[in-house]
């Protein structure tokens, strides 16, 4: 089985679907993907999400603030922890910094940042980490502030950073990115990271991946991802499936995958 370990589902483009996401979800499961992380960008959806979680065994999802939510104001570390308490929020993000889309809230996102961070180490719930132009200043806060558990997602940045993130214990989460033709130095990253820290995801509905370029990404795209990651470390589909699937239950520890 596979699992989708950063999906959206309450942003999911469902026209091919006729507007339903259980039909979405089921396309899914019959490609091989059986458990879904829906992800956190902003806390004004919580009970959406929250909803979707529990309507679906096989998904979970998680709280916390988008760097680029800025302007929804800065979330206060007690609403963090009392909806962080929720059974089926098993992480906590996405999180981290972006310098890309706007440079002048930095102090504010790396306060966010700090927030988050307190949050997951209270919790024992992982840090899902969003990173853009700002790869040095997220480990290096990571690292002052003691936060132990984490996956880069939708990781694009070059071997020493992965490296160095490695090193801190962390995962490392691959998107449909990496199927780009162009994608050259993040095919040998995927090549590289130690089976036992990899994880896969398609950050859903964004991004998605060769053969499916261009249109609106889902979970069941995810088969590409993993399929493609797979022929580049020559290893089956099986063995990188069996492998991510058994990591995410190792980061994200109350998960419950059937």
């Amino acid at each position: 089985m596979l699992v989708d370990s950063h999906c959206h589902l309450d942003m999911l483009n469902l026209a091919r679907h006729d507007g339903s996401l259980d039909a979405a979800l089921a396309a899914a499961r019959a490609r091989g993907v059986k458990h879904f992380l829906c992800v956190s960008v902003e806390l004004d959806k919580f009970d959406l999400l929250r909803g979707i979680a529990e309507a679906h065994d096989d998904v979970s999802f998680s709280v916390g603030v988008h760097p680029c939510h800025t302007d929804a104001g800065e979330p206060a570390l007690d609403d963090l922890l009392a909806l962080a308490a929720h059974p089926k929020v098993v992480a906590i993000g996405e999180t981290g910094l972006d310098y890309f889309h706007d440079a002048s809230t930095r102090e504010q996102q790396q306060r966010m940042f700090s927030t988050h961070i307190e949050v997951s180490r209270r919790t024992g719930k992982p840090l899902i980490i969003h990173t853009r132009s700002s790869r040095e200043d997220v480990l290096a806060q990571m690292r002052a502030e003691g936060a132990e558990q984490a996956v880069m997602h939708c990781f694009t940045e070059d071997w020493d950073t992965a490296q160095a993130a490695l090193d801190l214990g962390y995962y490392i989460s691959i998107s449909g990115i990496v199927t780009f033709p162009k994608a050259l130095e993040l095919k040998e990253v995927a090549k590289r990271i130690p089976l036992d820290r990899l994880l896969v995801e398609t950050d859903s509905p964004y991004l998605a991946p060769v053969p499916n370029r261009g249109k609106p990404n889902e979970p069941a795209f995810l088969a590409d991802t993993a399929a493609h990651i797979a022929e580049l470390r020559g290893i089956s589909l099986e063995t990188l499936a069996e492998a991510t699937t058994r990591n995410f239950q190792a980061l994200f520890r109350q998960a419950r995958l059937s």
